[in-house]
């Protein structure tokens, strides 16, 4: 898997490309190729066991698997049209929730395996505050159509066909989470990621544990500051530049000057008394 970030002060971006023949089975997630990524949100969250909080099911809360928290994406296309935007929408956000009805672009969050629930659902009940913030569509290069699938057209393509499967993630640098749920990023600040990748090998559906991985551990992700090069002729430009500045800088002296000569003099200043009212 070759897996490319890049941000551009306001949302992060994510490609992902896997080489995979191609296999889809209309409604059937688990017949179908899945992505998940995973940020850690809380100081003690590890890569394995998906955050490593050691409650079960029935004990772990936000109070018992405390520092725990890692932030999920995760993408299954059984009913996702090749090339079409999924993920936040209105209806599902309106709800509260980080579900998405339409392609299972989710937004998730979790303490462990055991312990893992969409956004603003969870077992301390549901808030209605949360928000799916992702975005994502999915692609295989042995589509010939590119002006756009319907549902209609599914399989999109025939099974075994060799090629590589693309998928493009967005999602903001920071979000309006407040129950530790969605991982922030800050513009030259570092954090973790992981990706992992299902497969119906054989035809075979895939199960919840039987995924691939980039790394067997977190990688890090520098959210690096943006950056300006010069063209070939950059210095012509920047000479150009500073000329402009001098010569605006110029024209606005010699306004300022034209207008003060020519502005009637023995006119006396009165300031008009002024007072903020509670509107």
């Amino acid at each position: 898997m070759t897996v490319k970030a890049l941000h551009d002060g306001k949302d992060l971006f994510f490609l992902l490309q896997v080489d995979g023949d191609y296999a889809y089975a209309k409604g059937n997630n688990n017949k179908c190729p899945s992505v998940a990524l995973m940020f850690p949100i809380g100081d003690h969250a590890t890569y394995h066991n998906m955050g490593g909080c050691k409650e079960g099911t029935n004990s772990c809360t936000s109070k018992t698997c405390k520092g725990h928290e890692v932030d999920m994406m995760h993408f299954s296309i059984g009913n996702a049209i090749p090339g079409r935007l999924y993920g936040g929408n209105l209806i599902d956000n309106r709800d509260g929730n980080g579900g998405d009805r339409f392609g299972h672009l989710v937004d998730l969050y979790a303490w462990n395996p055991h312990c893992r629930y969409i956004d603003g659902i969870g077992p301390s009940g549901n808030d209605s505050s949360a928000q799916n913030n992702w975005k994502g569509a999915w692609w295989h290069t042995i589509f010939t159509d590119h002006s756009g699938f319907v549902e209609e057209d599914s399989p999109y393509g025939s099974d075994g066909q060799k090629g590589t499967y693309l998928f493009e993630f967005s999602r903001p640098l920071r979000t309006m989470d407040r129950l530790q749920q969605d991982a922030q990023f800050t513009i030259s600040g570092s954090s973790k990621m992981a990706v992992a990748f299902w497969y119906p090998v054989d035809g075979n559906p895939w199960h919840g544990s039987g995924h691939f991985s980039i790394n067997c551990d977190w990688i890090p992700l520098d959210i690096s500051p943006g950056s300006s090069m010069l063209s070939p002729g950059g210095s012509g430009d920047v000479g150009g530049a500073i000329a402009l500045l001098f010569s605006v800088v110029s024209l606005c002296i010699s306004v300022f000057v034209g207008y003060r000569v020519a502005r009637p003099k023995g006119i006396p200043f009165t300031p008009v008394g002024t007072t903020m009212e509670n509107l």
